[in-house]
């Protein structure tokens, strides 16, 4: 049993660490050289209670499985890893499996590089991160998070705010089977199943095969559900008595889930959890359910000649689908060429399919597209009713120009799902060759491709009578305009492409009490864009027809609108990183490294730009960078392990929505920089063998160096949101916690705590109101010359407590080897608080230039945090 214990401890205490675990890295090339480093320096790793603790020159951060499966059945591993310091995650739900929030030392998700066995798991497109996708805990061996650097080898085109790695068991040279069975609180199911075969020949092939099944209801509402299912499979083969070998893998997730918990973000008097938009804010924790309009009907009596107008039965934005099939096949493998040179390569291919949700009011019309008005009335079925009445995706909706329900006029409006759907084929190979030179010194050159075809559009389809869709993905079945186009709110293609070029250098002098490590990765980026629509504003506002004669009729009646075309981008950067690692006495060392990084627009801003002339600066943003420092002190001793470091990030050319004077519109732009810094520490303790402590923290500042404009005035002065000095929005100033992890006979508690300090809304530093404002630099000139606003909430969202508890049993003792039962508490005291955000520049505002004056748009939206959640799980192992 304190073996056990020890492992699950030393899961739980985090350490900058290290190159004596076996795969600290993403991919083969780089656990390969790592490994090779523990073989070549002689280095002895030290330990409390387990917990590994060897020097490194990088911010990196693991946990492995003995601490991931303690956590909620099925739980997302971007959940688990919100005990290291630095890193924030609000999950928006207890089981994982309805998205969350992600945040590592300020930076966004979509800054962020999530990879899986090595291959990038961030969207193609916008570099978003999905948390309700990923793997099954169970076969996960360990996750490590690098805090502002990457792997030189990283196929990344986002990562300036660090990376996430997680990498698959290896199959066990012994048959083994794992069933485990799990039940909870919001009808919460979960079957999990996974068949290890043994060595199956004489070569030593052997494989894993796993299946698992989970259902649950939003805690939230009376009609949100998830469903998920996975399946997953590894064949391992060893090559010789050097450690090669051959592996592929497999994955394919499936989620069906509806939209959750997302709420405007205000508490006035009286508000409470509903379903209305006059209600909807959670105002106390006593609420949690409400009715919604469900059931309902969406069947409207056709009537000839009379216009029917669309019902609300299926618009509830609880009601949205969020369907998404995604699957991988992973290669893996590493040859001993000679006995300094070694090879690695790890190819992968990825498809996703998967869609927003959400619902859009359907014409049978068609839509007048002369900007003079003077066609001819657009409602008759004739055809050639004006020349410029045509069928399309126009204004944000669908225009049929066709009898949808049979009662012989074109009069009629519908309800119909109207998703933005994304499908992906993405290609990657990760290849690493190292070289030995000596004892103390190594070298590697990798080169990196990734290709990810990327098809955006927005297909329409039906509701049943009861508002339900009939199909969640409308791309198999779309709907038709009388012309046989499919109507689609966008239309475009996009491919991705890397190819990177990286070498690595690792050295140990005096005495190997000093490492030096030195990288540097030249990222070639591509992105080749296809719009088959009309961009209609800066703002990326499209319109779509789908048609070659009508694309030429409409691009004559308005040439302002930028018509469908292909534009091709290139970003190139050499990008280096340096890092040592120096041994005072062999319990005290300290580290410091730098890094640079870069993200690449994602596609929906260059798409944004096919508004302006390719010629022009706005429609080429640039690529944001990162100079990332780092450094440390860490001390080693049997039973305490401590670190404490400092970190600074200088971000520059962040990419943001803003006003430009030039177009008096919104433009997605490059808005200056940001100065970073923090402190991360944690420290783990271990008295007894029967018990052991962790504690973390972090505290984060950030500055944005510059206000940022959002109009001008009637005399052309600029006017300004004041961000300048203030911190970004969405991340917090702190966060500390820590676990108390102990064991009595077979019996095992564990007690988490952590503290998540408060989160600005807005980069503004602002609240949230309604009404009326003067903004920096305005000059009004009208009767309103003050402010006439009501604050609807505060400008951070509150600092909060999230405790879980977890238990558990061995039943070795009922004659069940290594079996148990496990409870998990997630949020232990109900706290009921403001969950994840995107945050933003400013509240959304209409600004008058003859006035001065700007009037508040809606307030921002926000998720609800998980409330407690009770589950147990039964677990059998033969």
């Amino acid at each position: 049993m304190k073996s056990r214990f020890q492992l699950a401890t030393s899961a739980v205490a985090l350490t900058i660490c290290s190159f004596s675990s076996a795969a600290f890295a993403q991919s083969t090339g780089s656990v390969d050289f790592e490994e090779e480093v523990i073989v070549v320096s002689g280095s002895r790793s030290q330990d409390v209670a387990g917990i590994q603790a060897p020097d490194s020159t990088k911010a990196k951060a693991v946990l492995t499985q003995e601490l991931i499966e303690r956590q909620n059945p099925g739980q997302t591993i971007l959940d688990t890893i919100n005990v290291i310091p630095g890193v924030n995650f609000q999950n928006n739900d207890a089981y994982g499996s309805s998205g969350g929030t992600l945040n590592i030392r300020g930076f966004d998700s979509s800054r962020i590089s999530l990879t899986f066995d090595g291959i990038p798991l961030n969207d193609s497109g916008n570099y978003a991160i999905y948390s309700n996708q990923q793997l099954d805990p169970e076969l996960i061996e360990q996750v490590n998070v690098n805090l502002g650097t990457t792997d030189v080898d990283s196929p990344t085109a986002s990562a300036v705010g660090g990376t996430v790695n997680y990498r698959t068991l290896t199959p066990t040279e012994d048959f083994g089977v794992k069933l485990s069975a799990s039940a909870g609180q919001f009808d919460f199911r979960r079957f999990f199943g996974m068949v290890n075969t043994g060595s199956l020949t004489s070569f030593g092939t052997r494989a894993f095969f796993s299946a698992s099944k989970a259902t649950n209801d939003n805690p939230f509402n009376n009609y949100g559900v998830v469903d998920k299912q996975q399946y997953n499979g590894k064949i391992y083969q060893p090559i010789g008595s050097d450690g090669d070998f051959i592996s592929i893998a497999g994955n394919y997730n499936q989620n069906r889930n509806n939209f959750f918990g997302s709420l405007p973000l205000r508490n006035d008097a009286g508000r409470v959890v509903g379903a209305l938009s006059t209600n909807r804010f959670p105002a106390n924790n006593k609420e949690r359910e409400y009715l919604i309009n469900y059931p309902c009907s969406a069947i409207v009596t056709p009537v000839a000649g009379t216009a029917q107008s669309a019902t609300t039965c299926g618009t509830e934005f609880d009601r949205r689908y969020n369907p998404s099939n995604t699957g991988s096949i992973r290669g893996a493998s590493k040859f001993t060429l000679t006995e300094k040179l070694t090879l690695t390569v790890d190819p992968s291919y990825q498809y996703v399919k998967a869609n927003g949700g959400g619902t859009v009011t359907a014409r049978e019309a068609r839509r007048d597209i002369d900007p003079t008005g003077g066609a001819a009335n657009c409602t008759t079925v004739v055809t050639g009713a004006g020349v410029n009445c045509q069928a399309g995706y126009l204004s944000g909706a669908p225009y049929f120009g066709r009898d949808l329900n049979g009662d012989g006029d074109i009069l009629d409006q519908f309800t119909m799902m109207a998703p933005s759907q994304t499908q992906t084929h993405r290609l990657g190979v990760i290849s690493s060759l190292r070289y030995e030179i000596n004892d103390d010194h190594s070298v590697r050159l990798a080169y990196t491709f990734d290709r990810a075809r990327h098809r955006q559009t927005g297909q329409v389809g039906l509701l049943d009578a009861t508002g339900e869709p009939l199909d969640v993905f409308p791309v198999n079945k779309p709907e038709l305009a009388a012309s046989g186009v499919a109507l689609q709110k966008r239309d475009r293609l996009s491919y991705a492409i890397l190819q990177q070029i990286s070498g690595e250098y690792r050295g140990e002098f005096i005495d190997n009490n000093l490492v030096v490590t030195a990288g540097v990765r030249a990222p070639f980026f591509k992105r080749d864009l296809t719009n088959n629509c009309f961009t209609s504003s800066a703002g990326g506002f499209v319109e779509c027809f789908g048609d070659a004669n009508l694309n030429t009729l409409n691009a004559t009646l308005n040439p302002t609108q930028a018509g469908p075309q292909n534009r091709v981008f290139k970003y190139n950067k050499v990008l280096p990183n340096v890092g040592l690692n120096y041994k005072f006495t062999p319990e005290f060392s300290m580290f410091a490294s730098f890094a640079q990084g870069l993200s690449v627009p994602g596609t929906d801003s260059l798409y944004n730009a096919f508004f302006f002339p390719i010629t022009t600066a706005r429609a080429r943003p640039a690529p944001e960078t990162t100079d990332s420092v780092d450094v440390g002190l860490r001390y080693r001793s049997g039973n305490i392990q401590a670190q404490l470091s400092g970190w600074l990030t200088k971000f520059q050319n962040r990419l943001a929505s803003a006003y430009d004077p030039e177009l008096d519109q919104n433009v997605y732009r490059n808005l200056g920089n940001v100065d970073k810094y923090g402190v991360d520490g944690s420290v783990s303790y271990q008295p007894i063998p029967e018990l052991a402590v962790y504690v973390f923290g972090s505290y984060m500042k950030s500055e944005i160096k510059n206000n940022v404009a959002i109009g001008e005035n009637a005399n052309g002065t600029a006017v300004f949101a004041a961000t300048a000095g203030q911190r970004e929005g969405g991340s917090p100033k702190y966060s500390f916690g820590g676990t108390l992890r102990g064991e009595l006979g077979p019996v095992e508690l564990g007690i988490t705590g952590k503290r998540t300090g408060p989160r600005n809304i807005f980069d503004t530093g602002a609240a949230t109101y309604t009404g009326t404002f003067i903004p920096t630099g305005a000059v009004p000139s009208g009767a309103l010359g003050t402010t006439a606003r009501t604050e609807i909430f505060g400008k951070s969202a509150p600092a909060y407590w999230l405790v879980n508890l977890d238990a558990s049993i061995d039943l070795d003792f009922v004659g069940l080897s290594d079996s148990r039962f496990q409870l998990n508490v997630y949020n232990l005291f109900d706290q009921f608080y403001v969950g994840g955000f995107g945050g933003g520049l400013a509240q959304s505002a209409t600004y008058a230039k003859a006035t001065g004056v700007a009037t508040y748009g809606g307030p921002g939206f926000v998720q609800i945090g998980a409330p407690r959640t009770v589950s147990g799980t039964l677990t059998f192992k033969f």
